[in-house]
This record gives structure tokens, sequence and C-alpha cells, in this order.
């Protein structure tokens, strides 16, 4: 049931080096163009961090999925930016009353880059090797699928019991369409059926996609996309200046008056499912076991002061952010009072606390400068300590070696890891691990998520962590872009629809 390994950790918080921000109740609008958009323009788009290799297959880390789900690799069905479960390789689906049978309609006509053809057979082939391959990234999301087989265009789905996750796990990497005995070297190679084709990546640089002149469905709207891979944020800014870039992601949204003042770029926030997360270490002995010392923690923490100093934003209260289901307003659970959090303190026998938060070097002093300064005010030193990222997948991670620790995770239905007693967040509560394991079991959307809610709300009351902010998606958008995603950016960045007008 549990579907994380260290590996797929890293993935989902590899993105957490793109900004640090919050996120505004509604997505702003992207800027529209008043011209004629050039079908063959190209369009460079600002990233953070590059990917290791290519190999989506069995490769960790966000960075991957961000450019590749959509635009390289399709599966059966994709998910909208917000959310939605929509066919793509299918042409339709359908599931049975009972849960437990997945029909799909193969698509005619598709290709994959290299020329092939997609049959039923790579269907068939690409879900039972991912289901049989624990190697390849996300093959336990298709644990409880007990067979798959084609009969012409219909593939069929059979599970063993219900899985309310399943056609969105199909949505990822789980679902991924390969061609069957393909020769490609997927750590810098690339063999899809997206409306791009990757052309070349220069290392440490950047990587370029082409349009896919045979593309199944409508062909997309410029030419070629350059994703370019500038870390530093004020490198990313003189870029725009000297027009090397047409759109930059991940910077902090205090710099929207430095980008816009020439007027050539329009700051836009969007939605996404990335989530502030202060971890907690609940371990036996630790004096963060005591429920009184987390919940004192949290209403010791100013989140409306978190969301005025990153210039955008909404406060966050439970491991369910709005985009996905299940999403409650916990602000009740623990609202900001020093008071009561000395109060709790005293309590637990815990006046004098010293802590250490770890925290990768990636992130900006802006959360830890406000912890510091909250905790102190109720009587708790805590001291920081800011680690390269692999110090902080082994200490924290891996050996659950820490007292608090910050991290965005990005991932979109995520709520699993609270179901998790071995992962590191150390959080172990039977009765959450039943409610989400019903969740997953239900066949209906309103009941899973109803069970998903309850389970959200006990994780909250446990103080299982701090959520110090949903994370907005910040973009700045060059004159003469159009429809550039605004929401989710972090976690995928489906292009096809990008144009550039020529004036």
């Amino acid at each position: 049931m549990f579907r994380r390994t260290a590996l797929a950790a890293a993935g989902l918080l590899a993105a957490g080096a793109l900004v640090l921000t919050a996120c505004t109740g509604e997505s702003e609008p992207t800027p529209t163009t008043t011209g004629v958009p050039d079908a063959d323009a190209s369009v460079a788009i600002r990233l953070v961090l590059e990917p290791g290799n290519l190999d989506i297959r069995q490769t960790a880390g966000a960075a991957l999925d961000q450019i590749l789900m959509d635009n390289i690799y399709q599966g059966l069905v994709s998910r909208t930016p917000e959310q939605d479960i929509v066919p793509s390789l299918a042409e339709d689906y359908t599931v049975s009353p009972d849960g437990l049978t997945y029909t799909f309609t193969l698509r005619e006509g598709v290709t994959f880059h290299d020329g092939q053809e997609l049959t039923p057979d790579d269907v068939v082939w690409s879900l039972q090797t991912r289901k049989d391959t624990p190697e390849w990234r996300d093959a336990a999301r298709l644990a409880n699928v007990e067979s798959i087989t084609a009969d012409g265009q219909e593939i069929t789905l059979t599970l063993t019991e219900p899985d309310s996750s399943l056609l969105w796990n199909l949505t990822g990497r789980a679902g991924v369409i390969l061609k069957e005995d393909d020769s490609v070297d997927y750590q810098t190679e690339a063999n899809g059926t997206g409306p791009f084709v990757l052309d070349s990546w220069r290392q440490g640089d950047s990587i370029t996609f082409t349009r896919n002149e045979e593309y199944w469905g409508d062909a997309a709207g410029v030419a070629e996309v350059v994703f370019a891979y500038i870390p530093d944020n004020q490198a990313a800014l003189n870029a725009a200046s000297a027009g090397e870039v047409d759109v930059v992601t991940g910077f902090d949204a205090n710099l929207t008056e430095q980008i816009e003042a020439t007027g050539d770029f329009t700051v836009v926030l969007g939605q996404s499912t990335d989530k502030g997360t202060l971890a907690f270490n609940q371990k036996e002995g630790s004096p963060l076991a005591d429920q009184r010392v987390r919940q004192a923690i949290r209403q010791a923490i100013d989140h409306a002061a978190i969301i005025e100093a990153l210039a955008s934003g909404e406060e966050m209260y439970g491991p369910i952010p709005q985009l996905d289901p299940g999403y409650e307003d916990l602000s009740d659970v623990a609202p900001y009072d020093p008071e009561a959090a000395r109060t709790l303190l005293q309590e637990a026998g815990a006046e004098d606390l010293e802590l250490t938060l770890t925290i990768p070097n990636f992130y900006a002093t802006t959360i830890p400068t406000i912890l510091v300064s909250d905790l102190n005010e109720v009587g708790i030193s805590l001291q920081v300590e800011s680690v390269d990222f692999s110090t902080w997948l082994n200490d924290v991670y891996i050996n659950q070696d820490y007292d608090l620790s910050f991290v965005l995770h990005t991932e979109a239905r995520d709520f699993e890891n609270w179901a998790n007693p071995d992962y590191y967040f150390t959080y172990d509560n039977p009765e959450v691990q039943d409610l989400y394991a019903q969740s997953l079991a239900a066949v209906d959307e309103a009941e899973a998520a109803a069970l998903l809610a309850e389970a959200a709300r006990i994780v909250s009351e446990d103080a299982a962590a701090d959520w110090l902010y949903n994370g907005a998606s910040v973009i700045a958008v060059g004159s003469g872009i159009a429809d550039m995603p605004s929401i989710n950016v972090n976690e995928r960045l489906n292009l096809a629809e990008l144009v550039k007008s020529d004036g």
C-alpha cells in the first residue's frame, strides 16, 4: 500500500529548490497576445533544477516529470493543470461499477517519435513491465492490477481489489507508454508519443524540444522550446532583461517589481500542490514525541507573517492542499496563539527547549528567520543547520536523524506519506492508515475524498507536522507569449498550447 522509496522522495523534494513562495486562492490568467502567432517561433523558459539523466522509467526527480510528462511521454490518460483526469492515448475509458475493471479504447494512428506505430501490445508490455519491475519508478502503484490484456484496440486492466487512485496513478509515470523492445538509451535519449521531440541536451545549460510534426493530436503552437537551466535568481532576471529568455519560473514573488519594471514581463501567480512542510521527528525519546510540544510549535508560528514575507500566498494547516481531493480548511486546529503555545510547553515540562532545524541549502533564509524568531518568542531556542541536498537525504530522509526539517513537497495527492509509519515524517497512527486504506478501496470519488478529509483532520489534530504555506506557481511571462501554463508548474509543464506572437 505504501508507495515511496528513498529515490522517490528525492523526486518529491528536489523541486523544492524552485521557489519559496505561497499560493493565492485563485490562479491569475496568463497574458494574452495581440499579434499573429508565429508557428516557427522558439520559446526559452528558465527553469532551476536540471535532471541528472532523462530515464523516466527509474530515475527520481521532479525535474523529469516537469518537462517530459505530457510533452514527450504520455499515458492512456492524463491530467489537466487543475488536476482533472482526461483521456490521452486512450480516446475514452470506462470503469465497472465494482471498481475492478478498467477498459480503455486505444487511439489509432499514433506513432512514436522514431516513426514506429503505437500498438495495443506496446501498452500491455509497458504497464506489465512497470508492474513487474520494482526498480522502475512507481511500479508499486500498479500493485492491485491483476491482469492487463488487449482485445483489438481495447485495453483491459483487472484489479484484485478497488483502487480509487489507479486512474490518477496512470496519469503519471506509472502509466507512461513506451515502445516494446526499444533500443533507446533512456539516460540521454527519449522516444515518446507526445507533441514535442527531444532535440538536444547541453548538460549544465539547456534542453531543447522541437515540434513533433507527426503528432496524433493538434500540432504544438511553437516550433521549439528551450529549457534554460539558470539556478541563480538574479542571473535569471538578467537573462530576462537581456531578452535571452521568454518565461521565468521558480523565483521569489518579492522580485515582481524588478522583473516587471521594463514592461516586457508580467508576473502570474498560479495555484499549486506545493506544501511547505515543517516535519517533526516524533521518535520515542524525542521531545517532539509529545503532542503538546508539537502543537505548541504550530501555535507559535505566525503563518500570516510567512505569507506576507513571501509576497504571495495562502495559509495551510493540514496535509492536503486545495487542489487535491479531501481538502478542508483546518485553520481552527492550530490558530496562531503564542500564549497558548507557552502554556502547552509548560504543561509538557519543555519551557527551555533547544531544537535544530535541518534545511537544504538551496532555500532562502526567509523561512528559517521567521521560525527562529517565532519559536524564540515562546522560549524555544532554534539552531538552523543548512545542508546540501544529498546530506539532507542521508541524514533526514534515510536515517531520520533530525529534530525539525523543512522542505517543499511538490507532488499532488501524496497523502499516502502520512499513512506510512516508515516515511521520514515518523508519524504512525493506525486510524489514519485505516482511513487511507478505506479511501483507496472506495469506488465513489466523493466517499474517497471524505475519508481523506477525515484522515487529514486527525493528522492535523495530532500536530504531525506544521504546514507553513501552500506554495504558488510564480512565473514571469514575456510579452508575445500566450497560453503559458500557470498552475502547478513545479510539477508538470504541458506546453502543447504555448504560442508566441510575432508582434
